[in-house]
């Protein structure tokens, strides 16, 4: 019983829910991604490169052996570097986006946390530390001209 509760705890908490909308958004972005590279961003590139595939690319280091009757005997060994490509490309733009979206963050952060700053509004405890370290100037100023 104890092993439950300390489940229950543990999904109260808020750890699981937020693991778990992380995985599913993330699930969705993938996919997001996935269909942008593939139908958005390699179509055009395919055009510029008269019509190449980056799925079908690839180099074959052993041709498939096919007998009289058209069955394969030995099976073609070949390197798919155009997957690869687009496989890459999938991960560029995961980082790009990714680290847009942590720059953004960060910005929006940095103001919230500026007590200066009346735009953003600032979170109590750093509106409170930043009114004690003025407090504190504010005595050292006093007690040195004495």
């Amino acid at each position: 019983m104890k092993f439950l509760k300390e489940f229950k705890e543990f999904a109260i908490k808020g750890n699981m829910m937020d693991m778990a909308i992380g995985i599913i958004i993330g699930a969705a972005f993938n996919k997001v991604i996935d269909v942008l590279v593939k139908k958005v961003f390699l179509p055009p590139l395919s055009l510029m490169t008269d019509g190449l595939n980056f799925q079908d690319q690839k180099y074959v280091v052993r041709e498939s052996i096919i007998n009289t009757q058209g069955e394969v005997i030995v099976k073609e060994v070949a390197v798919e570097y155009g997957v690869l490509v687009e496989t890459f490309l999938d991960f560029l733009i995961v980082g790009l986006t990714v680290f847009i979206v942590v720059k953004a963050m960060n910005k929006l952060r940095s103001k919230a946390q500026d007590p200066k700053n009346e735009v953003v509004a600032t979170p109590k405890d750093i509106e409170l530390l930043s009114k004690l370290t003025d407090l504190m100037e504010e005595q050292n100023v006093l007690l040195k001209g004495k």
